[in-house]
């Protein structure tokens, strides 16, 4: 659907790898997924290299449609219960997307945008295209639009150059954000990148203190996530993935619902209670009207 990267982070060798950034169009989108909802497909998540870039096409890659185009065109696709919209960079997050989504019938409101840094310095250093104003206004937007949207956040810690305090000052601003959870990975070097000719280089035993701390403050905000929703209703969509006799499911806002394993229940959606959160950070539910 989309592939390739025109951006040039200076950690990133993916422009090297998958060349510049192209797509499909709308229409060959639209097909494909037709063919899907045929098979019995009830969700599909779009995907890309750089996804917000969509509508670079043919041989000079002329901007002849948008991310927005192929989100409205995607709503009118019946047999899709759900649509999600995997990692987009926050200043390709645009506010006609974000409203959309907020009265779409079938895009789900769950977002995932890679932060990497709440530091401005960092951010510089990491040759990203926003700056952290922008990406609180983003949130601000989506929370404001969609008071129970559930939004996943990418950060990367001990890069070049990273001090005590451009880590705290990232900390700070990730856990003041209306954020739900956090994917952190610690800086590694990848070669034909400028990232490890930059000076100051953190310690690995630092890195991974620091991504330690991230983590832990991931659980933090996805249990009060969680929590937010206990007693609410939810149509969660349940998975052939089986642990110990537990099955797990999602609503639409990502919660994931843990539950006894029932083959009937397997690619279904079934609306449910969400209860209480377990000890392995997963939603409890129980059927509706089972209590009066």
């Amino acid at each position: 659907m989309q592939d390739g990267c025109d951006y040039s982070c200076s950690f990133c060798t993916i422009p090297l790898a998958r060349g510049n950034s192209r797509s499909g169009s709308v229409q060959s989108v639209v097909e494909r997924v037709q063919g899907l909802a045929t098979t019995g497909v009830k969700e599909i998540v779009l995907t890309g290299v750089n996804l917000g870039d969509f509508g670079l096409q043919g041989a000079n890659r002329e901007r002849l449609e948008n991310f927005y185009d192929l989100v409205q065109a995607l709503d009118n696709v019946d047999g899709i219960n759900r649509f999600r919209i995997s990692s987009c960079e926050p200043n390709l997050l645009t506010d006609d997307v974000i409203r959309f989504v907020a009265q779409s019938r079938r895009f789900m409101p769950h977002f995932h945008i890679p932060l990497q840094s709440g530091s401005d310095k960092i951010l510089g250093l990491m040759r990203r295209r926003y700056r952290r104003a922008l990406y609180a206004d983003r949130v601000r937007l989506i929370k404001e639009v969609m008071p129970h949207a559930c939004i996943g956040v990418d950060v990367i810690v001990g890069f070049p150059g990273e001090t005590e305090e451009d880590f705290l000052e990232t900390y700070q601003f990730l856990n003041d954000l209306d954020i739900s959870y956090l994917h952190v990975f610690p800086y590694s070097e990848r070669e034909n990148t400028l990232a490890p000719t930059l000076p100051g280089r953190v310690q690995d035993r630092v890195r991974h203190e620091r991504t330690t701390q991230l983590r832990s403050l991931s659980e933090k905000k996805k249990r009060h996530f969680y929590a937010q929703h206990a007693g609410l209703e939810a149509e969660v969509l349940f998975e052939d993935d089986v642990t110990n006799g537990v099955m797990e499911g999602f609503t639409p806002n990502y919660i994931r619902v843990a539950a006894k394993y029932d083959p009937l229940m397997v690619g279904e959606l079934k609306r449910l209670r969400l209860t209480a959160v377990n000890p392995q950070g997963q939603m409890e539910a129980e059927e509706v009207g089972v209590f009066a």
